[in-house]
């Protein structure tokens, strides 16, 4: 067993842990699900209403500061988990045990349904509803790690809102007690630099309820960015052939059947609007929209490879629950492109687009990512994925060959490919180490022959091109919302919604400072001139509050000497004329340093 399957049983078997001690407890409380998660534990339960708790002298109500003694209760009975064991029983033996369970019984059932064994796992005389996956000796294999139980959360049933709230009651857990602390200093770092919050101090963007959930509004400072990003992208992607084209929000249903969206997405799209005797629906990909324009006209072979990028608008229909700042939202700016290509062309066109995404790790400075390779399961074929056995082969085959000839990090993980093809995820992680998903890279052989879309070979015989979904900037809004916690808000030069203070020391030095403003708005540069009715020191403080690589002070010396005194974001002060720091600053910029 690898050391990344032991400490997930580890940590599932703490959820077993925590749930014996919340019963003992919370008596009247009634156990849902428990499994292990990326950081530790932890396990939904239903407590008890305050008549069943009053009747069961327990407490109805848990709390953040009840955790300390649920804790130490955990720690108490590991004493006596010494080895699990197991018995298959009958849905109505499962029954019988977890009786008066609503939860437990639902679970029954449908294991039941779908003519699954019924296994239940008992160690420190606690037995709970399980398919496995457990530290063989708790009491010795858990005395040595760094665990503890970390908060309360809200959590439906199932992760479905129309169902009831449960507790979930969160716990870390790491192979040592050094590396839990490693996870929390990290953690605390990580509250510094949240999105939401610098986004808010920074005036990044903002969210309004008569606008509603999930749908930001991007404040100047965040147009700003937004501005620099696509630009960034442009420019590569004409550099590497590509051509733009726009699509509308929205489009009838017909064309969302024919995608497979309506069929098997519609939980998360916007419901539709009826019009004109037909039923249109808010675009969820910018992919169905695209097939269209390539089909709007005839292929040859000599068409190919075509590149059709878009900074496409979508729409989600996110759960209310799963909303989190510009992680989730409902509405999302994509850098979207779609490559159509032969099976002669596609290894080139898939390094080109990897190549796209190590060029942007190096912009950003992101040292660490991984590529998530995502395959299909053939036993899933006709069911999950497209009844194309030689396709998923070759295709497959294909793209692993491409991540070991570019020497790009990956893990290959089975079942989890997209219906029309393999993929891959794009895993980077911040300044302070948090994983993120930016942006996926897929492979499409299923799609474009639902849209009949065809060129002709060099025998003149139709074939259906192969394609390929990218975006390697993701999306605005996760993109940024990254950004902000990786440079903690300090972006670099060519980034930053304001990338010049100026900051005249007196009233008297406003005309020659507005100058030096409009010098670097003639060069596009961002500048703000300072000139509210404050004195010196407040000024400075507020050019640091936002961040500003550089902060220009005017005073006498500097007007008589057409010399500038800038200060940089990071406290390195010093003096140029001003046509050098103009030239120095545009080169920056125009770098990308």
């Amino acid at each position: 067993m690898t050391p990344e399957e032991n400490l997930k049983n580890a940590r599932h078997t703490l959820a077993h842990l925590l749930a014996q001690a919340a019963m003992e407890h919370y008596p009247g409380a009634q156990l849902t699900l428990g499994p292990a998660v990326d950081n530790g534990f932890y396990y939904d339960v239903d407590f008890a209403s305050p008549a069943e708790a009053s009747r069961e002298g327990g407490a109805q109500k848990i709390t953040d500061a009840d955790l300390a003694k649920v804790e130490k209760t955990m720690r108490k009975n590991l004493a006596d988990w010494t080895e699990f064991t197991h018995k298959e029983v009958s849905a109505d033996e499962a029954k019988n045990i977890f009786e008066g369970n609503v939860y437990k019984a639902e679970l029954i059932n449908e294991i039941a349904e779908r003519g699954e064994k019924i296994t239940l796992y008992t160690c420190g005389n606690f037995t709970d509803l399980c398919r496995g996956g457990h530290a063989e000796n708790p009491s010795e294999e858990l005395k040595n790690m760094g665990w503890k139980l970390e908060r309360i959360a809200g959590a439906y049933w199932r992760g479905n809102e129309d169902n009831k709230m449960l507790t979930r009651i969160y716990g870390l857990a790491f192979e040592t007690a050094e590396k839990l602390a490693e996870y929390e200093t990290q953690m605390v770092e990580a509250e510094k630099r949240d999105h939401r919050k610098l986004g808010k101090e920074m005036d990044i963007f903002t969210f309004d309820e008569d606008v509603g959930p999930g749908l930001p509004l991007w404040l100047p400072n965040g147009g700003a960015m937004i501005e620099e990003l696509e630009k960034l992208a442009k420019e590569s992607e004409f550099q590497d052939g590509y051509v733009r084209v726009r699509t509308p929000h929205l489009a009838k249903d017909n064309m969302y059947l024919t995608s497979g969206h309506l069929p098997y997405y519609e939980d998360s799209m916007y419901p539709a609007m009826e019009y004109e005797g037909g039923k249109y629906y808010l675009k969820p990909m910018n992919c169905p929209h695209h097939h269209k324009i390539f089909a709007s006209r005839p292929k040859t072979y000599k068409d190919l490879p075509l590149r059709l990028a878009e900074y496409g608008t979508c729409y989600r229909h996110e759960k209310s629950g799963e909303l989190f700042g510009l992680m989730r939202v409902r509405t999302l700016q994509m850098n979207d492109a779609h490559m159509y290509c032969t099976e002669e062309q596609f290894a080139d066109e898939f390094r080109k687009v990897n190549d796209m995404y190590l060029k942007y790790f190096k912009i950003f400075g992101i040292g660490k990512y991984v590529m998530r390779f995502s395959t299909h399961e053939p036993k899933r074929l006709g069911e999950k994925y497209l009844d194309k056995p030689e396709l998923w082969k070759k295709t497959e085959d294909m793209v692993r060959k491409v991540l070991i000839d570019s020497n790009i990090p990956f893990v290959e993980v089975p079942n989890e490919a997209a219906f029309y093809g393999p993929k891959i995820d794009v895993q980077v992680y911040s300044a302070i180490g948090r994983e993120f998903t930016l942006a996926t890279n897929q492979v499409d052989f299923g799609i474009p022959e639902r849209f009949g879309l065809v060129y002709k070979d060099r025998d003149g015989k139709d074939k259906t091109p192969l394609c390929i979904h990218r975006a390697p900037l993701g999306t605005h809004e996760r993109f940024i919302g990254f950004l902000i916690e990786h440079y903690a808000g300090n972006f670099p030069t060519w980034l930053a919604p304001t990338q010049v203070a100026i900051v005249p020391v007196r009233e008297n030095h406003n005309e020659y400072a507005g100058k030096i403003a409009e010098l670097l708005k003639i060069n596009f540069i961002r500048a703000v001139h300072m000139d509210d009715d404050e004195n010196l020191g407040k000024k400075i403080r507020k050019a640091k509050e936002m961040r500003v690589p550089y902060t220009i002070v005017i005073g006498d010396k500097e007007i008589e000497s057409n010399t500038l005194t800038i200060e940089k974001r990071e406290g390195e002060k010093i003096s140029l004329k001003v046509e050098e720091f103009v030239e120095n600053l545009l080169k920056e910029v125009r770098e990308r340093k």
